[in-house]
């Protein structure tokens, strides 16, 4: 993984069990893509020990917007958009990695969670700290993969 400020990302190579029978990467890879970038990220903000997670993905939304084949090396990019009291969200870019063409854009919300009590829980003081530290500007950014689709 790597850590470029506020954004981070990881490499994944397409393998051939992850297209469907039109050639192309399933829908359903995807999210495996952008599960392989979560998990990395958090591993990387909590690099010093082992964490154990109280965090359950409550939505996850993808915009699919080119095509990506068998083999092909792609890049995701993870990013904090927002941090709320007991929810976060956070955006995966997916683009090719020899073109840059954008493939995929994707956000999710994570919300803490008491599996004792079955209810939501506010977000540790510093998980909320580290998700600060790594929460992209909007107001400054000129990426324009971010959110293709809104707009």
């Amino acid at each position: 993984m790597r850590s470029l400020g506020n954004q981070h990302e990881i490499e994944v190579f397409v393998r051939f069990c992850e297209t469907d029978a039109v050639g192309h990467v399933n829908n359903t890879s995807y999210f495996l893509y952008f599960e392989e970038a979560r998990t990395k990220f958090f591993q990387e903000i909590f690099k010093e020990r082992n964490q154990k997670s109280n965090m359950i993905l409550a939505s996850i939304k993808c915009d699919y917007l080119h095509q990506a084949y068998a083999s092909e090396a792609l890049i995701v990019r993870t990013k904090v958009i927002d941090v709320g009291t007991k929810s976060f969200k956070l955006s995966h870019e997916l683009v090719n990695k020899l073109t840059r063409v954008p493939i995929a854009y994707a956000e999710c919300v994570s919300v803490c969670f008491d599996y004792e009590t079955q209810q939501s829980v506010p977000i540790p003081e510093e998980l909320k700290r580290r998700l600060h530290a790594n929460q992209m500007s909007f107001a400054n950014q000129t990426d324009p993969i971010s959110n293709p689709c809104s707009g």
